[in-house]
């Protein structure tokens, strides 16, 4: 075959599509004969409605329903209520989770607080301990001034229990009294004792110093035998209002004054300051006694301990 024509034609077996065009139209080309202007394509034209869908034929003389514009059709069916249709919702996807706070680390961080806290707490009790050590250590090193200081003729001072005590030594005799050490028993620190009492303007007087005003309690020891005894008391000046009573407790009899030895008490109200008290032979009394100490206690007590 040469270049050129090859003979007479149709224009379906050059181009099966050659009518779409002008010059294909020119040559008299037709559309094919078939559906949708394919070759060979088969067409079949049907009435309205006719045409069914997944293998199912219409019924002879069963009239097709259709629905109203607007209503649903009765044959409908949703897509998602056949099997393997369309969900009826549309699954979420999860939200990720969210961490919560580090419980971990808040946790040691509390146990790291309490641990210091506890800490600093036992270096400062130690650190009390310690000066506390040292405070008991030193107590009765260094001299207080109780015992530091000279005792005054009115007796010395005792600042565990607040009383004041002195000897018969300390004392100021008068009228004829003075000072023995001869009988034993004395309650004084030298055994000494006052003596000559038994007679009528004999006594012994005792300043003192109290730190307030208010009641006290004066203590006498003292000894006697053959009968109970009473002397007078002053109290600056002025008459207490009652005997000093000195009874024979030991029962000590035949002058045995060192079986004897006995304590009485009083209770006269007092000044802040100095006060004198005075133990007297006045008329009327009983004075065959000895007065070996004398000592005053806050309050009205009857404990001299």
């Amino acid at each position: 075959m040469t270049p050129g024509e090859n003979g007479p034609s149709t224009p379906e077996d050059d181009d099966p599509f050659g009518y779409l065009y002008a010059d294909g139209q020119a040559r008299g080309a037709q559309p094919p004969s078939g559906g949708y202007g394919y070759p060979n394509s088969v067409s079949r034209v049907r009435s309205v409605g006719e045409r069914t869908y997944g293998g199912q034929q219409p019924q002879p003389g069963v009239p097709q329903q259709q629905g109203t514009y607007g209503q649903p059709n009765a044959h409908y069916q949703a897509p998602e209520t056949l099997p393997g249709g369309a969900p009826t919702s549309r699954m979420s996807a999860p939200a990720p989770a969210r961490s919560g706070p580090n419980t971990k680390g808040l946790l040691i961080g509390a146990i790291a607080v309490v641990a210091a806290v506890v800490i600093g707490i036992s270096i400062a009790m130690l650190n009390g301990n310690s000066d506390d050590n040292k405070s008991s250590s030193q107590v009765g090193t260094a001299p207080t001034q109780s015992q530091t200081g000279k005792p005054s003729p009115s007796g010395t001072s005792s600042a565990a229990s607040g009383s004041t005590e002195s000897d018969a030594s300390a004392l100021q005799p008068a009228g004829g009294a003075t000072k023995a050490s001869e009988v034993k028993g004395a309650r004084s620190s030298d055994g000494s004792y006052m003596t000559g009492l038994n007679q009528p303007g004999a006594s012994v007087t005792w300043n003192v110093n109290v730190p307030s005003d208010g009641p006290y309690t004066l203590f006498v020891y003292y000894s006697t035998s053959d009968g109970d005894q009473s002397m007078s008391v002053t109290v600056n000046g002025t008459p207490f209002g009652r005997k000093l009573d000195l009874l024979n407790y030991r029962h000590a009899k035949g002058g045995d004054f060192a079986n004897g030895w006995a304590r009485t008490y009083v209770w006269p109200t007092l000044k802040q300051g100095s006060n004198t008290l005075s133990i007297s032979c006045g008329a009327g009394d009983k004075c065959n006694a000895l007065i070996g100490k004398v000592k005053l206690k806050p309050g009205q007590v009857k404990n001299d301990s």
